[in-house]
């Protein structure tokens, strides 16, 4: 299977955190205290003294609560909140603010500021410690839905590359890499109903090698394979614009769809493909008409109407196909323009 297709399971893949607090404060006996309200929870707890340090330690721990003391000699408390607001790494970390004693204006500043909880501290050890699971619980409860979306995101992402990688490759001749005859169909109609619209000339080419089942008895099949690919190749740096699609119709028949394209266009087109496909010179001893490979070509050329049916032109262009052949091989036979309006 292509690479391209290959499943990225790491996608999948959603984290389990473990409930980490940090807590910022400058008094080691409000740290130990809080250590030991925690010693008995399976949670990881981490202290910092210094505020300055807070913010690369919490970025460093990536924690799922922070525990803010309001009063610190450098930075006050409240600053600190911001600081963490203003990180990308913890602007999403819920923060509890510690303070010594109920203030409503401090109190309502610091939830201005993005605090999430406030206590007084040292809290009783149930609340601190419910407060400190439930506030990380929602954090990584929110974590885990962010990886989640993004994990659907990314696998609906990857499926629509696949799925545009499998359209591209069912549009495909497996053989010559050309594009095959449902691709054919499929753009004929589209630029069918567009000549329509427009009032635009469309014309086909048919062809095929000649004499191809002879040179495959002589060749072998291998040697029949290659000489397809090469002839694909050779066909497909014979049209110029991008517009323009050739295709394997079946067997050793190939197929071009040239929009807006007239009767003199599509037959430089057509003998441009007969040339350079017989400038290959690939060997056919048991050639009829000469010793190398060759085409014979039908053209078709119409300004579709309403009503009017894109298989009728292959019709056409089969014809002068059969007629090129009829009149020696190695030809390129035009079928004429129909509708009756001067070509481009």
């Amino acid at each position: 299977m292509s690479d391209e297709l290959q499943n990225d399971n790491s996608l999948y893949e959603i984290q389990d955190y473990k409930i980490t607090v940090l807590l910022v404060d400058d008094q080691q006996m409000i740290a130990e205290a809080v250590r030991r309200a925690l010693a008995s929870e399976e949670l990881d707890f981490h202290y910092c003294q210094n505020p300055t340090e807070a913010i690369d330690m919490a970025t460093r721990l990536e924690p799922t609560v922070i525990l803010q003391d309001l009063v610190m000699p450098e930075l006050d408390g409240l600053t600190m909140v911001k600081f963490f607001r203003a990180n990308p790494a913890t602007s999403q970390v819920p923060i509890i603010v510690l303070s010594t004693k109920e203030e409503p204006e401090i109190k309502s500043r610091a939830f201005e500021l993005g605090a999430n909880d406030y206590l007084v501290k040292l809290p009783d050890k149930i609340e601190l410690i419910a407060r400190i699971r439930y506030h990380s619980r929602a954090y990584i409860g929110q974590k885990q839905r962010d990886e989640a979306f993004e994990a659907l995101r990314q696998s609906q992402r990857k499926l629509a590359e696949a799925n545009k990688v499998l359209e591209r490759l069912s549009s495909l001749d497996g053989l010559t890499g050309v594009p095959n005859r449902r691709r054919f169909d499929q753009l004929l109609h589209k630029e069918w109903q567009r000549a329509i619209r427009h009032g635009a000339s469309i014309s086909i080419i048919m062809l095929d090698i000649d004499f191809f089942k002879l040179f495959n008895d002589t060749y072998g099949h291998q040697g029949g394979d290659e000489c397809l690919q090469q002839v694909a190749r050779t066909l497909e740096r014979s049209v110029q614009r991008e517009t323009d699609m050739v295709a394997r119709y079946g067997g050793e028949e190939f197929a071009a769809i040239l929009p807006e394209t007239g009767v003199r266009g599509a037959l430089a087109v057509a003998e441009a493909m007969r040339a350079n496909v017989e400038a290959l010179k690939i060997p056919h001893e048991n050639s009829k008409i000469t010793d190398h490979v060759t085409i014979s070509v039908g053209v078709a050329t119409t300004v579709p109407e309403r009503g009017s049916r894109p298989e009728d032109l292959i019709a056409t262009a089969d014809e002068a196909l059969y007629e090129a052949k009829n009149n020696g091989r190695n030809r390129v036979q035009s079928a004429g323009f129909r509708n009756e309006r001067p070509p481009n």
